[in-house]
């Protein structure tokens, strides 16, 4: 009996290492053949598989955002308005009322067919547009009132190839309404042929071990998910705890938008249940999540939470119970209202709130508030490239942030970026930004002593400085986290928040909004302090050797080191133990460490400290 069940386990292994490989198939040719930046430099797409019964089985290292929760939306959607589906068809989904994550999101839903004509599977390719025809040149439109306002063509499962030829109609829309038609072109060839690469693979399996063999490992492998899950949830602390984030003020929303998250763990019943409904309806901007953003990013907090082996698909989504409400700005809109910036803002802020109130229940679980997004030095830039004879651009930049939260046993991710995104987003190389787009990087660095102080630290905040060369840029983005910082847990400190500024040409600084579309002339510069997570349990309980070796990182001064973390550290960065015992044992120093620790902010001045590159001078005196 034995024998039989590991070979049963081996073959469903298999055949799941197969699956995420069609998946990784799909995504590299998206990933090599793509024309837009965000896409191919920045990696902001996405790829899955569903059952026929719109189940998500397979995802590979796809964005969570775009992923968990949406692709079964998405294709139930599909089935709906087209019924009679037939191999060759291929439909275009980007509707943020029927599923999908925002309208700049453009979806490739192919439903794979057997010879029978029973629709089998289906294939799901998602990349985010460097344009998607808003209003303005950003495909982050925070400050619409509404989907009008926003612009964006939205197409819900709408038909773009049959019998595998493309439909010319809706082509013909989309260049006449996209700023970069030939750009979008090439994207558009990318994700379809991604998607005619899954459907190749999958009917190569089905051939080889049948129709019926494949999904009775679906069926499988949700089972055996299902079960990890509620293994995972068994090792959870029994609770219930209520916590709100709180969203910065915003354009038409001057007051910010809290979001309050309910949170309810029953290991006995091996089951969470997450209530998003008791907040506010959809607000006049872009900020209201979708339905699939609303349940992915409650999702996020659940995963970020526990046993990170534990596969994402339909099996173990079973264990979760998310509430939403219709016309919730953090659940599921009523059109016409504007989801423009779903992906990231109010999505962090529900996934922060979920991991930080598991993390309440007890320690060694759950984890801090990672850092806010899309500041400033992720922007998306536009204008005229005068190295081209003025041909326009437009793409989304992604320079260096962190935003990496401190967890029951490791610091935060340096390049974990939105919580969304898990660190799957890539940076952009600077030399490659540079060529593809008339500016310069001047500057990526860390910045010092910025770090969110605990027992696991928050990342540090990073530095970032670009301007046009030749020419004015526009530059758009709506940076959250200026006013309200990630929070720490556990006696962990607060992030850093995050600071915008433009450099004149005359070396003169002034601070800039956290949100809106600004214009960078030739010489000038924009300046990015971004935040980042907090910190994770009492930094006096920090073990002496991490914080040395963030001392000879030169993350951490040493001065700093002492006054926070009770440690001293030598000039050749080793930690003198002897001294360090009788600082963290002094009964002084140990009723400082139950009080809130507080991360420093950056700041830049236009005479001191900061230089053409953003170098600082700062004193690192100790002892």
């Amino acid at each position: 009996m034995n024998s039989v069940i590991a070979s049963d386990a081996v073959a469903l292994a298999v055949m799941a290492s197969r699956l995420e490989s069609v998946v990784r198939s799909m995504m590299n040719t998206v990933f090599r053949t793509a024309r837009s930046g965000v896409i191919n430099s920045a990696h902001d797409f996405s790829c899955c598989i569903l059952t026929g019964e719109h189940e998500l089985v397979a995802s590979a290292e796809s964005l969570p955002i775009h992923v968990m929760a949406g692709p079964n939306i998405m294709a139930r959607w599909m089935k709906q308005f087209h019924p009679d589906l037939r191999q060759g068809d291929a439909f275009l989904h980007n509707s943020p009322y029927h599923g999908n994550s925002h309208a700049a999101d453009y979806s490739i839903l192919v439903p794979v067919v057997d010879d029978r004509s029973v629709h089998r599977l289906t294939i799901l390719v998602k990349a985010h547009q460097a344009d998607c025809g808003n209003g303005v040149p950003t495909t982050y439109h925070a400050s619409a009132r509404d989907v009008y306002e926003e612009g964006a063509l939205i197409f819900p499962a709408v038909k773009v190839q049959e019998d595998y030829q493309d439909l010319d109609d809706f082509i013909r829309v989309c260049r006449l309404r996209i700023r970069v038609p030939d750009q979008w072109w090439g994207d558009y060839l990318a994700l379809v042929g991604a998607a005619r690469i899954g459907e190749r693979r999958l009917m190569e399996i089905a051939k080889e071990v049948g129709w019926e063999a494949l999904s009775s490992h679906c069926r499988q492998w949700f089972d055996y998910s299902e079960s990890r899950m509620r293994s995972a949830i068994r090792r959870l602390p029994a609770g219930r705890a209520t916590v709100t984030s709180h969203h910065d003020p915003f354009p038409n929303v001057p007051a910010g938008i809290p979001v309050k998250v309910e949170v309810d763990v029953d290991p006995d019943q091996e089951r969470i249940a997450i209530d998003l409904r008791d907040n506010v309806d959809c607000q006049p901007c872009g900020l209201n999540l979708t339905e699939s953003t609303a349940l992915t990013a409650a999702m996020i907090g659940v995963f970020n939470s526990i046993d990170p082996t534990v596969p994402p698909n339909e099996g173990s989504f079973r264990r979760l119970d998310i509430r939403l409400r219709e016309n919730c700005v953090v659940g599921i809109p009523r059109h016409p209202a504007s989801c423009s910036v779903a992906t990231t803002n109010l999505a962090d802020r529900v996934a922060n709130a979920v991991q930080r109130a598991i993390a309440g229940m007890a320690d060694g679980f759950g984890m801090a508030e990672c850092g806010c997004g899309l500041p400033s030095a992720r922007a998306v830039i536009s204008g005229q490239d005068p190295r081209v004879q003025g041909a326009a651009f437009v793409n989304q930049l992604f320079l260096v942030t962190t935003g990496g939260a401190g967890a029951p046993s490791a610091d935060g991710w340096l390049t974990h970026g939105i919580v969304g995104g898990a660190g799957n987003v890539l940076c952009d190389a600077v030399e490659v930004a540079e060529i593809h787009h008339p500016i310069r990087i001047h500057s990526q660095r860390l910045i010092p002593d910025t770090e969110a102080a605990g027992r696991y630290r928050g990342s540090p905040a990073a530095y970032v400085e670009y301007g046009p060369v030749g020419c004015s840029i526009d530059i758009a983005f709506a940076a959250d986290g200026a006013i309200n910082a990630s929070r720490g847990v556990r006696g962990g400190a607060d992030g850093p928040l995050v600071n915008h500024y433009k450099r004149a040409r005359n070396g003169r600084i002034e601070s800039l909004p956290s949100v809106g579309l600004f214009q960078l002339k030739d010489g000038e510069t924009v300046i990015c302090a971004s935040s980042s997570g907090g910190g994770y349990g009492v930094p006096f309980e920090r073990a002496p050797e991490r914080v040395a070796h963030d001392v000879r990182e030169r993350w951490v001064t040493r001065r700093r080191a002492r006054d926070i973390y009770g440690v001293i550290v030598r000039f050749d960065g080793s930690v003198d133990t002897v001294a360090t015992m009788r600082l963290r044992g002094s009964p002084t120093v140990s009723t400082l460490e139950r009080k809130r620790v507080r991360t420093r902010a950056p700041r830049f001045e236009q005479h001191s400290k900061v230089g053409r590159r953003g170098s600082t001078d700062e004193d690192d005196s100790s002892n």
